[in-house]
C-alpha cells in the first residue's frame, strides 16, 4: 500500500456519503484515501430501503408535531418512539427539535431541503452515467397508501407542498385506481398518491460497493481504521487512528451517526442523534411488488431488494448503545402480511441501523468552524442515499474552494 502522504485527502466513513464524496473528489484529480472502522457499507448504508426519496421534502419537525408526539413516543412499538432509558440523553436534541418546529424555521428547512433534493437528483443521474450504474437502478415510482377519506384528506397539505416544489404525482381515490399500479393490496387502502419519478437502487449495499469499486479501480485507497480524533494543522490535519496518525491536506468527516464524536475532538458540540430504523429482508418475493410501497400512517415501507423484499421503517430515538428491540421489526412484518394478502412472513433476516439525525432534518455540509482544512458532511437522517450524490458535489466544491451549486448557509453547524 502506498505510504500516506500529506497531500492526499482523507475521507472518514465508507458509507454512501463517504464513498460518493471520495469518488467525486477523485474525479477532480485529488489523491483520496477512505478510512472506515469496518469497511465499505458496513453500517446504515447496507440495510436501508434502497430509495432515492427526492419527493420527501418535509422535515420531521413540523409545526404542531409536539402536540401529537407524546402519544407516539410513549408507544414502544409505534412509528415514532423514545426508549425510556435514553430520555435524559436526548433532551438537548429535543430542545433543538422544538425550536425547529417554529413556522419560520420549518419553511426555511423545506426550502433548503428542496434545493438539496434538486441538486442531488441531477447529480445522481450524472453519477449513474459516469459509473455505468443503470443496471443497479429501478425506476418504478412510489405509492403512498391511505385508509379512508380522512387519512387521505390529512395528507393533502403534504402533496400540495410537493406540487409547489415541482414534484410530479397523481392522486388516486379508489382501490381500482390503486390496483392499476399495484394489484393485490388489502382493500382497506382506498386512496393513494403515486410519484412516478421515484427511484430505487436494486440493493443499497451493492450500489455503495459498486461506487467503491469504481473508486479503487481509478486508484483510490480504502483502509480499515478506527479513527479516534482529528487534529488540525496550519497546512492540513492529522487523522488520529488506533494504529497511529494519518497526515492529510484536507479531511472530510462522513462517519454518519458517529460523526459528532469526531466533531467533539475539534471542540464542536453538534446535536446529532440517531433515528434507529428496523427492517426485515426476505430473500425471495412472495408478493408481486411492482412499486415502492409506503404505508404512511404506519411509518414503514416495502421495497424490492435483489430478488426479494425488504420491510422496514419507523423511528426509534435510542442512541448508539442500547440493544435493538426487534419486536419493532416483527410488528412491521405482521402488518405487511395483513396489508399484502399472500405475503409470506417467514424466513426473513432482521436488521437495525442508525440514521444520523439532526433536529431540523437538514445535514451539515460545511467547513468545520475554526478548522478550515476539515469538511463536515453528515447528519442526513433517512435521506443519506437520496442526497449522497448532491452532497458529494458540494464537498468537491468546498475542497476546491469554488462556489457551491447552492447556498450552504442552511447546512452550517453554527445554526444550532
Amino acid at each position: 500500500m502506498p505510504h500516506p502522504t500529506q497531500t492526499e485527502i482523507i475521507v472518514i466513513g465508507a458509507g454512501i456519503i463517504g464513498v460518493t464524496a471520495a469518488l467525486a473528489l477523485q474525479a477532480e484529480g485529488h489523491r483520496v484515501r477512505l478510512l472506515d472502522r469496518k469497511g465499505v457499507a458496513s453500517e446504515t448504508s447496507r440495510g436501508n430501503a434502497g430509495a432515492f426519496a427526492f419527493a420527501e421534502l418535509e422535515p420531521l419537525a413540523t409545526p404542531g408535531i409536539l402536540r401529537k408526539a407524546p402519544k407516539w413516543l410513549l408507544d414502544p412499538l409505534g412509528p415514532l418512539s423514545l426508549r425510556p432509558a435514553y430520555a435524559a440523553q436526548i433532551l438537548p436534541w429535543m430542545w433543538h427539535f422544538w425550536r425547529a418546529t417554529a413556522p419560520s424555521r420549518y419553511e426555511a428547512a423545506v426550502q433548503a431541503q428542496s434545493g438539496l433534493m434538486r441538486l442531488s437528483q441531477q447529480a445522481l443521474e450524472r453519477l449513474i452515467t459516469r459509473v455505468d450504474g443503470e443496471p443497479l437502478m429501478r425506476r418504478e415510482g412510489q405509492l403512498q397508501v391511505y385508509e379512508g377519506q380522512a387519512q387521505f384528506a390529512a395528507s393533502l397539505p403534504a402533496w400540495e407542498l410537493r406540487r409547489r416544489h415541482g414534484i410530479a404525482f397523481d392522486l388516486l381515490e379508489s382501490p381500482a385506481a390503486i390496483a392499476e399500479i399495484q394489484p393485490g393490496l388489502n382493500p382497506r387502502f382506498t386512496h393513494a398518491g403515486f410519484t412516478p419519478g421515484w427511484m430505487n437502487t436494486v440493493d443499497p449495499a451493492r450500489w455503495t460497493e459498486h461506487l467503491a469499486a469504481a473508486f479503487v479501480n481509478a486508484g483510490g485507497m480504502i483502509e480499515v481504521a478506527d479513527v479516534r480524533a482529528i487534529r488540525p494543522r496550519e497546512a492540513g490535519a492529522d487523522v488520529i487512528t488506533a494504529t497511529g496518525p494519518r497526515a492529510a491536506a484536507q479531511v472530510v468527516v462522513a462517519a454518519g451517526a458517529w460523526s459528532h464524536h469526531l466533531a467533539r475532538t475539534l471542540g464542536h458540540r453538534i446535536p446529532l442523534d440517531t433515528e434507529r430504523g428496523y427492517n426485515t429482508t426476505f430473500p425471495t418475493a412472495s408478493f408481486d411488488l411492482r412499486t415502492h410501497l409506503t404505508f404512511s400512517n404506519h411509518g414503514f415501507v416495502v421495497s424490492r431488494i435483489g430478488e426479494g423484499l425488504r420491510v422496514g421503517g419507523a423511528v426509534e430515538l435510542g442512541g448508539l448503545n442500547l440493544p435493538p428491540n426487534y419486536r419493532r421489526a416483527e410488528i412491521l412484518v405482521r402488518k405487511t402480511a395483513e396489508f399484502l394478502p399472500g405475503f409470506d412472513p417467514n424466513g426473513g433476516t432482521q436488521w437495525m441501523g442508525f440514521r444520523p439525525s439532526l433536529p431540523d432534518s437538514l445535514p451539515i455540509i460545511a467547513r468545520a468552524p475554526g478548522a478550515d482544512r476539515v469538511i463536515y458532511a453528515f447528519g442526513h437522517g433517512h435521506l443519506g442515499l437520496t442526497q449522497s450524490a448532491g452532497t458529494a458535489e458540494l464537498v468537491a466544491a468546498l475542497v476546491a474552494g469554488r462556489a457551491p451549486a447552492l447556498s450552504l448557509a442552511p447546512f452550517d453547524p453554527r445554526r444550532f
